[in-house]
């Protein structure tokens, strides 16, 4: 399930989950009828629009019986949480995040499966999303990176704080929301950090906005990007 964000800004993020996708061993099915999750409207109370994205989403995406895989915490949390609240009767999807699915549906434990390759020694600053903690992500993200021997994973202060983002809150609170971010980014920088990996492209986005507005010597990518790059693809 690719995503909004995805979508409009992060293609190469969804190139690069269905390379390790297939790399794990997946046949991976892609709709190219899918659209938006329903969260925008569902987190600004408008249910009866949540309804019409979700229910939309569940005749594409969810009617198949195969699991269904994102590369975004916000969104699997948005259907696996939310859609049994807009629909009471509904038991919890069969949704799960990238890396969550690596390494539970699929057993990987370390990355990559078959092919070694060697790149330069880069000093990581791993980024933990809001919405990964809130489905109960416990590190599979940071495992997996972690795993290649060229990543240095560094330490930074506050290291579990909000990048700012928050969806339409970086909209309606422009200034808080940049202040938050900058914060993070201050922290980040006095790790030594060459790059922050995340696993939301609304974190991401949010970053590598202040990043380029500030002129930071700091770059973000997804971590399906960087477990792709580890496979040569």
């Amino acid at each position: 399930m690719l995503t909004c964000l995805c979508d409009a800004f992060f293609g190469e993020v969804g190139i690069a989950t269905v390379k390790v996708l297939e790399h794990a061993g997946c046949h991976v099915i892609f709709d190219t009828d899918q659209t938006c999750c329903g969260q925008p409207p569902f987190n600004s109370g408008d249910w009866s629009a949540a309804r019409l994205s979700a229910g939309h989403l569940m005749r594409t995406v969810l009617s198949h019986n195969d699991p269904v895989v994102t590369p975004s915490a916000s969104c699997a949390a948005m259907v696996r949480e939310c859609y049994p609240i807009l629909y009471t009767d509904m038991a919890h999807p069969k949704i799960f995040e990238l890396a969550e699915f690596l390494v539970h549906q699929m057993n990987v434990s370390t990355w990559p499966i078959t092919v070694q390759k060697h790149l330069p020694k880069t000093k990581v600053a791993y980024h933990s999303s809001c919405h990964g903690r809130g489905i109960g992500l416990k590190g599979e993200q940071r495992q997996l990176i972690e795993s290649l021997p060229w990543i240095e994973l560094v330490s930074f202060e506050q290291g579990e704080q909000c990048c700012g983002f928050g969806g339409a809150f970086s909209a309606t609170y422009g200034s808080i929301s940049a202040g938050i971010g900058m914060e993070k980014l201050r922290n980040i920088i006095e790790s030594g950090a060459d790059e922050i990996v995340g696993g939301d492209m609304g974190c991401l986005m949010q970053l590598n906005g202040l990043i380029k507005r500030n002129n930071l010597k700091v770059k973000t990518r997804h971590f399906a990007e960087v477990l792709a790059e580890a496979i040569g693809e």
